[in-house]
């Protein structure tokens, strides 16, 4: 296998204090792996200016003009992480055999790169990075991560615990991706819906050297909600299971009340009408909106006109080659 021409794909947000420290690192990587002749001398690093409103594209912009492997791309205006990512990758995919991703604060440790691409040159179309452990968090980081991840899997969301968007992805994952063509884009989802091969990489977390965290607990929060209602319609059952259990609980009730009235006589004049009418009403209209949540589910995910399948090898071909043949 020849080396294979890499893209190391960047999303930065107001990262101006940061870039001085991550570019020189990533280019001392990438120029390793070239001499070592691991990846191909075509091989680059794009940033994505995701609409920062400081001189992040100017530096940017410098950097490419200092040396013709750093590459860029500037958004008109803030369209997010997930989105910045989704640019770079679709820009560099007719150019490269595989992309990586990573974040601007190198967080992610750039030293365990190498060992992406020993796992694609081994046959890895998908490569995740796994953090080791959560020590480099504060104690709301941590809890709020570790809670995300539980909160998704009970969604039945298939996640990868402690996987961010350190990726490598070859250029057959990346025309996969391209497939999907939904706007609310949760990637840590989407790859791994892809269903090629795949493997991972343990690293471990860094403190940021410069600048301040971009993600804030409001947009840790608009994350979390973005990812289960991309990949879950659990909240809509859970309304339909909650309305089922009210029309049972309306059900006991209205036993109740009619022994209570009729057995007993001790319910006060018009309270055994009031208290069945407000149980069953309200269990009938919590059961029929469960009903009609499983439905708009249903259309919710036929909207997004996701691919019902993904050919990963086909003899179609090689088929009808043997059929011209024997004729």
């Amino acid at each position: 296998m020849k080396p294979p021409i890499l893209a190391i794909v960047i999303p930065c947000l107001n990262e101006s204090l940061m870039l001085p420290h991550t570019h020189p690192k990533l280019m001392a990587s990438l120029t390793a792996l070239m001499s070592a002749n691991r990846v191909s001398a075509k091989s680059f690093i794009c940033y994505v200016d995701d609409g920062s409103n400081d001189t992040t594209w100017q530096q940017i912009k410098v950097l490419m003009a200092q040396d013709p492997r750093t590459r860029g791309i500037q958004l008109s205006r803030n369209f997010g992480h997930q989105n910045a990512l989704l640019a770079g990758l679709h820009a560099a995919r007719p150019m490269v055999d595989c992309a990586l991703t990573m974040d601007a604060d190198l967080q992610q440790d750039e030293a365990a790169i190498p060992l992406f691409i020993d796992r694609y040159l081994n046959g890895k179309d998908i490569v995740y990075g796994i953090r080791k452990d959560r020590a480099a968090d504060g104690w709301l980081k941590h809890h709020t991560a570790s809670a995300f991840y539980a909160l998704m899997a009970r969604m039945g969301v298939n996640l990868l615990a402690n996987h961010a968007d350190y990726r490598l992805m070859s250029r057959r994952a990346l025309d996969a991706l391209a497939e999907y063509k939904e706007s609310n884009i949760f990637l840590r989802g989407l790859v791994r819906e892809l269903g090629f091969e795949e493997d991972r990489v343990y690293f471990n977390v860094r403190q940021r050297a410069a600048g301040d965290t971009k993600y804030s607990i409001r947009k840790m929060v608009l994350f979390a909600l973005n990812g289960i209602t991309s990949f879950s319609i659990a909240p809509l059952r859970a309304i339909s299971a909650i309305g089922f259990l009210f029309t049972c609980f309306s059900c006991a009730m209205l036993i109740y009340v009619l022994i209570d009235k009729y057995l007993y006589h001790d319910a006060v004049p018009g309270w055994s009408t009031i208290v069945i009418s407000i149980y069953l009403i309200g269990g009938l209209q919590l059961l029929a909106m469960g009903v009609i949540g499983e439905y708009l589910g249903k259309l919710y995910i036929e909207s997004k006109r996701r691919p019902r399948y993904i050919i990963e090898e086909s003899a179609m071909d090689l088929s009808e080659d043997a059929s011209s043949e024997s004729l």
